[in-house]
């Protein structure tokens, strides 16, 4: 696996390098970078977690570059479009986790609100109560967080009402906060504690609601 970790770094770092002169040049190659990423190295045995630590690494570093840059509509509009075939077909789900950061991909709340008027009406049979309908859906942690993007805070603690797992609530704790109401944002999180839900995890968002509302003290506690 030590091959392939080398080029990602490599890939990164001109990335990067790029992207302080051309910033939009820099997020185009990054967009390609994370099209071609997951059938690269699909073949290769991960099972040390390294290549998933290199990649996680690497989207952390790009993810900026791209939220960032200072792209045209249609430019943008295209690369959402690429990320998303990319997010959809990769079958060994190591950009997964790019999920998390769409609403941040979109740049601003227009561009999220259009992305979740798309993905809404799927994500809300996902996460229903009919379980003929509900099931796994790769867009459904893009729909949260392009619905928090967009500060439609109270459609987030709605989609999961019910009985879904910690990563989808966490977003339900966060529009919660974002509502004005940290202490039930937080309440809400400590619900959430099972053997099936990560206590790192709720401690993360525990702390940055309050530090978001100010509660230094209680949050170092």
């Amino acid at each position: 696996s030590q091959p392939p970790i080398q080029r990602i770094k490599e890939a990164v770092s001109e990335i990067k390098k790029v992207a302080r002169q051309d910033p939009v040049l820099g997020a185009e190659g990054a967009v390609i970078f994370l099209e071609r990423l997951s059938p690269a190295i699909e073949r290769i045995d991960g099972s040390s977690g390294s290549i998933g630590t290199a990649v996680n690494r690497a989207m952390t570093d790009l993810v900026p570059i791209i939220a960032g840059a200072p792209a045209d509509a249609k430019t943008r509009g295209r690369w959402l479009d690429r990320l998303w075939a990319a997010h959809e077909e990769d079958g060994m789900c190591y950009i997964e986790s790019l999920a998390d950061d769409w609403g941040d991909l979109c740049a601003s709340a227009g561009v999220a609100s259009a992305w979740a008027d798309e993905l809404v009406g799927i994500t809300a049979m996902a996460l229903g109560p009919d379980k003929s309908l509900r099931g796994h859906f790769h867009g459904t942690t893009a729909c949260l967080s392009s619905l928090y993007r967009a500060g439609r805070f109270q459609e987030i603690v709605d989609l999961v009402a019910g009985d879904c797992i910690w990563p989808y609530k966490r977003w339900g704790a966060r529009a919660m906060a974002a509502l004005g109401d940290p202490a039930a944002a937080i309440a809400y999180a400590e619900s959430c504690r099972s053997p099936w839900a990560s206590d790192a995890g709720i401690d993360a968002v525990c702390e940055e609601i309050l530090l978001s509302s100010g509660q230094v003290d209680e949050a170092y506690r």
